[in-house]
Parts: C-alpha cells; sequence; structure tokens
C-alpha cells in the first residue's frame, strides 16, 4: 500500500527544509555581497594562514592601530573552522566554502525548529506548520542560509533565548536567553537593541526577576565575548564595540543615507511577496497586545533602524521569523470574519505560486560567478612573483578580486580604471597576465596591450557571469558582475 506524505508533519517539514538547503550549499556558490566574503571568509581565512587580510589585528604590519569596530566573535569562528580544515589537509577553497556552505545549512535549520515551536506554544500546531512551511521554502531563506552573513546566524540564537522564557519561564531559562541573546548581540551588535526591548516587557510586566536574571545574561556574555577577547587582543575591554560605536556615530551615518521611513516595515512585508505580506503586516499589528513578547522587540528593532539615516535591506533580516511568527498569530484573530478569511485563502495560494519560481531561481544562484572564477584560474599556479593588471576601463568601478580563491593573499593585482592612465598604469611596470573586466570597448582595449606591449598575449580563461548575476546587473547596472578574460601576457 502507497503511503501519503503527510504535509501536517514537523519531520515531513524539517526533511523538505533541510534538502533544499542542500541544494543550495551545492549551487548557490559565490557570496552575496561585500559584508559576507571581504569582512568574514577573506579576514578570517587569512588569519589562518598567517597573514591579516583587512589589517584588523594590532600587531599587523599595515595595521592602523585602532579598532575599526568589528566583532570578532562570528569573523572568529570561522576561523577556528579554517584553522581545523587545514589541519585535516583541507585546503582547495571551493572545497572549503562547499563544507562552510553545508554547515551554515544544517545550522539554519534551528531557525524553523524554534519558529514552530514559539508559534504552537503562543498558537495552534496548524498555526506552527503554516510558519513551519513558509520558512521551509521562504524563497530567498535557503539562498541566505548558507551565506557568511552576521544577520542570519544570530537568528537561532535569538530565537532560542526567546523560546526558553516562553517555554517555562524559571531564573535558569531566564539567565539562559539572556546568555543567548548576548551571544546573539557579539554577532549583530544591533540586536541589542532587540534585547532591550525583551527587558522592556519583563520590568513593564513586573517580571522583575526575569529581568535581572535575562540583563545579568546578557551583560556577561557580551563582556566575555567582547570584553575579554578584546582585552586579549587591544590591551582594553570593549574596544571593537567602542570603535563601532565611534565610527557608526561620525561616518556611519553617511553610508548609503536613506530617509525612507518605512523601508523596513515594507521590506519585512516584501519578504513574504504580496498580497501575503501585507496581511502578515497587519496579523503583526493586529497581535501587538496579545503578544507583547513579541511585538516591542521587534518595534523597538525596527524603530531604531528606520530612524538611523543609513539603511540596508539586510539589516532588518535579524527579526523576520519574528514578524511572520507574530503576523501569523495576528491575523488568526481576523478570520472569524469571513472576509477576512477568504482573503488569508486567495493570498496563501498566490504566495506559492508566486514564491517557487523565486525559489528555484535563488537557490541556484551563483553569485559574484566571474570573480570566483577569475581568481580560482590562479589557484595552484605559483603566483609568489606574479603581476597581474586589472584591465577595468569598461567598468564604471573597480571590483574587489576575492583573492581566498587564488590561495595568494599577497597576489600583486594592480587596477587601471581610467582611460586616462597610461597603460601599465606604473611607468616601467611588466605584467603576467592581465584581467580584462567588462565587456565594453573590449577588443579595442585588448589590441591596445597587443600592439604595444605584449604581442605574445594569449587568452587562458572566459569567465562569464551567472545567468541571475546578468540578470541582476540589467536590473541594476551598480551590480559590477562583469565578465572577465584572463590574458597572458607571454604565451611561448
Amino acid at each position: 500500500m502507497q503511503r501519503r506524505i503527510d504535509f501536517t508533519s514537523y519531520k515531513t517539514i524539517f526533511f523538505a527544509a533541510l534538502l533544499i538547503r542542500l541544494i543550495a550549499a551545492i549551487f548557490s556558490q559565490g557570496y552575496g555581497m561585500h559584508d559576507d566574503h571581504f569582512l568574514i571568509i577573506e579576514a578570517s581565512s587569512s588569519w589562518s594562514d598567517g597573514y591579516d587580510y583587512n589589517n584588523w589585528l594590532p600587531w599587523s604590519e599595515n595595521s592602523h592601530g585602532t579598532p575599526e569596530g568589528h566583532s570578532f566573535t562570528y569573523v572568529g569562528l570561522n576561523y577556528i573552522y579554517f584553522v581545523c580544515m587545514k589541519a585535516l589537509g583541507v585546503v582547495d577553497p571551493k572545497i572549503l566554502m562547499l563544507i562552510n556552505r553545508l554547515l551554515h545549512a544544517v545550522f539554519s535549520l534551528l531557525i524553523l525548529h524554534f519558529s514552530c515551536k514559539i508559534t504552537q506554544r503562543l498558537g495552534t500546531q496548524k498555526q506552527a506548520i503554516t510558519v513551519g512551511w513558509i520558512l521551509a521554502f521562504l524563497w530567498v531563506l535557503p539562498f541566505l542560509s548558507v551565506r557568511n552573513l552576521v544577520e542570519i546566524t544570530c537568528i537561532p540564537f535569538m530565537l532560542w533565548g526567546m523560546w526558553l522564557t516562553i517555554k517555562n519561564p524559571t531564573a535558569r531559562n531566564f539567565l539562559l536567553a539572556g546568555l543567548l541573546l548576548g551571544f546573539a548581540v557579539s554577532i549583530r551588535y544591533q540586536v541589542g537593541v532587540f534585547a532591550v526591548g525583551m527587558a522592556a516587557v519583563y520590568f513593564f510586566q513586573r517580571e522583575f526577576k526575569g529581568f535581572i536574571f535575562f540583563c545579568l545574561g546578557v551583560l556577561l556574555m557580551f563582556a566575555l565575548t567582547q570584553g575579554l577577547v578584546d582585552y586579549l587582543i587591544w590591551g582594553k575591554p570593549f574596544a571593537e564595540f567602542l570603535g563601532y560605536a565611534i565610527y557608526n556615530a561620525n561616518e556611519g551615518t553617511e553610508y548609503i543615507p536613506n530617509n525612507n521611513y518605512f523601508m523596513y516595515f515594507l521590506v519585512l512585508m516584501g519578504l513574504f511577496l504580496a498580497p501575503l505580506g501585507l496581511l502578515i503586516g497587519l496579523g503583526f499589528i493586529r497581535g501587538w497586545k496579545k503578544y507583547l513578547i513579541l511585538f516591542l522587540p521587534v518595534l523597538f528593532f525596527l524603530l531604531f533602524h528606520s530612524f538611523y539615516p543609513s539603511k540596508q535591506e539586510r539589516f532588518i533580516l535579524p527579526v523576520f521569523p519574528f514578524f511572520l511568527i507574530l503576523g501569523i498569530l495576528g491575523y488568526e484573530q481576523l478570520k472569524q470574519r469571513e472576509f477576512w478569511a477568504t482573503a488569508w485563502k486567495f493570498s496563501y495560494r498566490a504566495f506559492w505560486v508566486l514564491n517557487i519560481p523565486l525559489l528555484i531561481f535563488a537557490t541556484m544562484m551563483y553569485s559574484k560567478k566571474s570573480r570566483i572564477e577569475a581568481m580560482y584560474y590562479f589557484y595552484g599556479i605559483n603566483t609568489e612573483k606574479v603581476l597581474v593588471l586589472q584591465e577595468a576601463t569598461g567598468e564604471t568601478e573597480i571590483s574587489i578580486l576575492p583573492k581566498f580563491y587564488c590561495g595568494n593573499w599577497k597576489l600583486g593585482a594592480i587596477p587601471r580604471e581610467h582611460k586616462e592612465e597610461i597603460l601599465t598604469v606604473h611607468e616601467g611596470y611588466i605584467y603576467d597576465y592581465i584581467l580584462f573586466c567588462g565587456e565594453e570597448n573590449l577588443p579595442e582595449r585588448i589590441d591596445a596591450y597587443r600592439t604595444s606591449l605584449y604581442p605574445n598575449m594569449a587568452c587562458v580563461k572566459k569567465c562569464d557571469p551567472s545567468f541571475v548575476d546578468s540578470f541582476l546587473r540589467w536590473l541594476n547596472p551598480r551590480n559590477r558582475n562583469e565578465y572577465i578574460e584572463i590574458w597572458k601576457t607571454n604565451v611561448r
């Protein structure tokens, strides 16, 4: 007798979620944006090789001598990962990142696990199943789950801490919740605003014992991960946190300024697509009083980021599961009316129609492919004395090359981004390879070098951007997902 799939089973949901994340870990290579690679992977991997890519450490030769405001917690965990992998003989950058993505894929299931538990405890199993399926297959989540984004990595600790206090509000659980939230804050400093929201609920509900133990846990973990670690590195506690606060007070407000105060609320609703996202947003507002422990921390987080001038969509990601949970719980009160019940049925079906194509699109996305493949070409080649020219006069702005993939942190790569510059940028420089970035006037640019400098040069590698890279560049030319050709200057 053929067994049917039980779509109301948590096992089915978790198996499906794991499967789609494993697919993403295998096929969704590359990195999503600057921060998840250059601030995490390039930094931590270079440390494991005895180099300091970003010059963050005070004992580095080119260190600025002052903390730049980067928490060492998550980058430190990745450093430990690279040290262990390389000790086991795993050194190929693509294999290292495949294993890294697989680990993040499995770890991200905690988001699904605790979201379902919180929803079932505050609502019903049916609502928890709905939350589970949405989080299992939300179009962008498998892609984000295998990235090295602090905004995603901190979420399981936030949900875990919230679950402990909802499950059994004992002094022990409040302390453990504080420790978990403190660790999340150490990964992403802004989570501290969320923790303040949780503490405020305990205080105003006169849960003073919980308030004290929760705050104690947050402060203790933050003191260990930021105070002690920074003291060992810089000789003074909280050096990086203070550096981060000073930077954001002075210069951070000028970085990607945006005065749209409703931006983040729209982003949260947009994650769940229209019209379902609108209904979840309505449910979030509708359930504020009954589920204050979820609402107030998210509201604090939303308000802080909304009024801070510098805005990026990813900044709001740490609270999106809480937004979904409260949206589902809060909307249940509206379903008693036929109109709202019908609206939910239609919107939920429309969500899956829209979500599945986007899910396939994002899950198979190889991001920043051309840059990675260009650097990986040099892996296994002795590049100790190799000098590379990055000829990018066909682009509007130079792209940072991910040297992690070439295996040589000191690879000499000189950028040429202005046509007014001489062909060699520096007088007398002789290059071994030229990376021609961008297709604009490419034959003319190549011919200029072949006729005047390197008559024996030849193309050794063509690096096409992925389909998604090209599509994103077509949507917004600011996405510098360029075509790259590698030419060797002296081929015999």
